[in-house]
């Protein structure tokens, strides 16, 4: 008897679960609720696919229904494509009778790829909706899209179907050479603000030419992309004073991802090469961020490389890199750097004034400052620094120590720090770490007191009154205006920032 019984039980449980294979749906009453009313999907390039975003669609009711149709507004000539709950529909456009069960959800995952001829001439943006059903029972989410224009920049395909490729390090690269006469661009070798400029690859500067970055220039850099200054070659970046936050006067660099969940992220693209014999070199207001080396810099032809009033944040390795080069730097904010800020290696000859090292990496150790005189694998490995003077800076950092000494006796190893923060909390017998009692070295220095910056996670590194580098930094070596303009007062503060109330 028990197991006629429990055939029983199975027959019912197999009868019920028969008529509910169509899920015994209902039509849709237009009473579906969504994770939002507008997706926005962030700012692209012309004919440059988006990511991918998504919209959840919940069925509040005790009913499992149907939904006629999930189309595109603007059906098969829509320039944005979705899927639904994993289907593709008709190309991505139209979705007939899509079932939702009761008290249960759904995705839907939105792209686009847009030219600017797509958008609205006023204000570029493109714009469609994501219609539920029909008549009565319509329902609608907006879709909203920036398009920019720009100016791509990329290897050519040669005739065998290879990329162009030029040497770096002797070693062929996807990359292709600046042309002052090309027929679509015109002059490629300067950079305007007219629109921003697209770079994949590696471009690179002739050989006896020069690069020259207009203020309020912008240039987005494809994963593996670079800049590259040849021997001879030279880069002028010419940014000025910006007067909001938009940095509209900066000159940016950065990577082409434009969404807001990569502003921060690091390695996005390679690096700025000044390679060996490259010359006259000039960077003003440069905002550069997310490469894996922001500015890789090679020894000089003689000539000193200016560097003022740039930042450089969240670079996989080296904020800068510099090999036996010629630096002479006024308000530099490095932050963010895998390995360090500002390494200065195999030698050189280097002036920094009034600016910000800092290292907030979370992984250790890593440095804000490190020199050396040598290089592994070089011929010789030793190569004199005949010259690290650092003036009224800020060398911090979240780790331990953030000042770095690798010394080899084989060369000269010429230092000197005057009026600086340092972050170096561990106790040291080295001869070379005396902060406090060795004045060839060292003069006024303020060890382990935090700056107490505006926000150092974010990038902000403005300092007030209450700072401990506030009005420590030594006249003699002021630089009369700090990294956005405003007047030192003297005593100056220490840092690229002249205190002031915390920005908005």
């Amino acid at each position: 008897m028990r197991q006629y019984f429990i055939l029983f039980i199975f027959g019912l449980f197999l009868a019920f679960s028969s008529c509910r294979t169509d899920f015994d749906t209902v039509a849709s009453s237009g009473n579906l609720k969504f994770s939002k009313d507008t997706v926005y999907l962030d700012t692209v390039f012309k004919n440059i696919g988006s990511s991918t975003y998504q919209l959840k669609v919940y069925n509040k009711s005790k009913n499992d229904i149907s939904i006629p149709t999930v189309q595109l507004k603007k059906g098969l000539s829509s320039k944005y494509r979705m899927t639904v709950d994993g289907m593709s529909g008709n190309n991505g456009k139209i979705f007939n009778n899509v079932t939702l069960l009761a008290k249960d959800s759904l995705y839907i995952f939105i792209e686009t790829t847009a030219d600017i001829t797509d958008a609205d001439p006023t204000d570029f943006l493109y714009t469609d909706e994501i219609q539920f059903d029909s008549g009565a029972n319509l329902q609608e989410v907006a879709l909203v899209t920036l398009i920019q224009d720009a100016v791509f920049l990329y290897p050519k395909q040669n005739p065998d179907g290879t990329k162009e490729k030029i040497k770096i390090d002797g070693k062929d690269v996807d990359g292709f050479y600046l042309n002052e006469n090309d027929p679509v661009n015109g002059n490629e070798l300067i950079f305007t603000k007219q629109k921003p400029y697209v770079i994949y690859g590696y471009a690179g500067v002739p050989q006896n030419k020069t690069a020259t970055f207009e203020a309020g220039a912008r240039v987005f850099f494809h994963a593996n992309s670079g800049l590259y200054v040849d021997n001879k070659a030279s880069l002028q970046i010419n940014g000025t004073t910006s007067a909001t936050e938009k940095l509209e006067n900066e000159v940016v660099f950065e990577g082409d991802r434009l969404e807001s969940l990569y502003d921060d992220i690091p390695g996005q693209w390679k690096s700025v090469i000044l390679s060996n014999g490259s010359t006259n070199h000039s960077i003003n207001h440069l905002t550069l961020k997310n490469a894996i080396t922001g500015l890789d810099i090679r020894s000089q032809d003689n000539t000193t490389i200016q560097i003022k009033n740039t930042q450089i944040y969240n670079c996989a390795e080296y904020g800068i890199l510099a090999q036996n080069a010629r630096i002479n730097g006024e308000n530099i904010v490095i932050n963010y750097a895998g390995l360090t800020s500002l390494s200065c290696v195999y030698g050189g000859n280097y002036l920094f004034t009034h600016c910000t090292f800092n290292n907030n990496w979370s992984n250790s150790p890593q440095f804000a400052v490190n020199l050396s005189n040598s290089l592994a694998g070089a011929t010789p490995e030793t190569n004199p620094l005949t010259q690290a003077t650092f003036n009224n800076c800020i060398i911090y950092g979240s780790n331990t120590n953030e000042f770095n000494l690798d010394k080899n006796t084989n060369a000269a190893f010429v230092y000197q720090l005057n009026n600086c923060l340092l972050k170096f909390s561990s106790s040291s017998t080295n001869p070379d770490y005396q902060f406090k009692t060795d004045a060839v070295h060292y003069n006024q220095i303020i060890l382990n007191e935090n700056p107490k910056y505006y926000d150092a996670s974010n990038n902000k590194f403005n300092i007030d009154n209450t700072s401990s580098a506030f009005a420590k930094g030594n006249q003699d070596y002021i630089i009369p205006l700090d990294i956005i303009g405003a007047t030192r007062t003297s005593p100056p503060d220490l840092g690229a920032y002249q205190s002031a109330v915390f920005p908005k």
